[in-house]
């Protein structure tokens, strides 16, 4: 079975925790990696201070709602970044407005999700996404 580095940039604890669980539930070897804010994304991204010794991650799980900087600006950043623009990114938000999925495809988000308020629910959500990346996708392989 295939391992993969997933960055999560979220700063909701709960959806951490949960997300972490549900991966770890799977007992899938991937690493995950978190952020909790905008700046501190593209820090780990760019492997730039406290990051430095980051392996780049072959998936990104992004939130909109962020702190410093939104996840519009990050998704906007990666797909820019000749270094990263390849790296798959997934929005996984709490709200759900028209231009807000407009805007994140505009971007290049390689999928939209709307995080259920339902831990069960929720876990389930990732352990789907988990599936499709990890099982079915085959990533580039990145330096």
């Amino acid at each position: 079975m295939k391992s993969i580095h997933i960055l999560l940039v979220e700063d909701n604890e709960r959806d951490i925790v949960l997300t972490t669980e549900a991966l770890e539930e799977r007992k899938i070897c991937n690493k995950l990696s978190v952020v909790k804010d905008g700046d501190a994304a593209i820090q780990f991204l760019n492997r730039e201070g406290l990051f430095q010794n980051v392996q780049v991650p072959d998936l990104v799980l992004l939130d909109i709602n962020l702190p410093k900087r939104n996840g519009f600006e990050i998704l906007e950043y990666i797909k820019t970044a000749e270094h990263l623009k390849q790296i798959p990114v997934i929005i996984l938000t709490t709200f759900s407005s028209e231009r807000d999925v407009i805007e994140s495809y505009k971007h290049y988000a390689s999928c939209y999700i709307i995080k259920p308020v339902d831990v069960r629910d929720f876990i389930i959500a990732i352990e789907k996404i988990e599936d499709f990346w990890i099982n079915i996708v085959k990533l580039p392989a990145l330096k």
